[in-house]
């Protein structure tokens, strides 16, 4: 469930109709009248909201390195889908977080809610974790993933900017980041 939906976002509306359920995108059509009066059909895709972890743990950030069937070996945050309807995008995250990575963190915080596409409704949302309290085996989807747990240094993970294999990281979001200080300081949207 959604419990923090950022002002600037579109959704799909409620008059909607679902005309295409696949296992990842879910597409939507409505009628939708026009300046001139004239009624269109809109559509939308809808996607299951996804959740990025930066885990602080010793002053250093956890990442990936992880490949899935149709990849090559990458760098990504922990994180993943939000596929279940109960959670909220706090408990999505810690969920995704022990399954990747096997860790778990006391303090969380959220940083960052954003719709990239405005013809997608899913939101990202992106937390800070700190306090590192315990770390358990990975818990990974069965044949569907091979995740690496690394912990880099800022300086590090600044380094990899560029490379194609980093490119899931969207390191442009470190640009004003100079510090795992300015990181664990960012304010929370709630």
């Amino acid at each position: 469930m959604r419990s923090y939906i950022p002002k600037d976002a579109r959704l799909i509306p409620e008059n909607a109709t679902k005309v295409y359920d696949g296992k990842i995108f879910k597409v939507y059509e409505w009628p939708q009248k026009m300046f001139d009066g004239r009624i269109e059909t809109f559509e939308m895709l809808r996607r299951e909201d996804t959740v990025v972890i930066f885990a602080i743990k010793d002053d250093k950030l956890v990442i990936e390195r992880q490949r899935q069937p149709d990849t090559d070996w990458f760098y990504s945050f922990p994180g993943g889908r939000h596929e279940n309807e109960e959670e909220t995008e706090l408990e999505a995250a810690k969920r995704e977080l022990k399954e990747e990575t096997g860790l778990s963190f006391k303090n969380w915080k959220l940083i960052s809610a954003e719709q990239r596409e405005s013809k997608e409704d899913r939101i990202i949302y992106t937390f800070v974790a700190t306090d590192f309290e315990s770390e358990t085996e990975q818990s990974l989807d069965q044949g569907g993933e091979e995740i690496e747990v690394l912990e880099v240094t800022l300086e590090e993970l600044k380094a990899m900017k560029g490379r194609p294999d980093a490119k899931h990281l969207h390191l442009e979001r470190f640009d004003e980041i100079n510090s795992i200080k300015d990181l664990q300081n960012l304010p929370s949207l709630v």
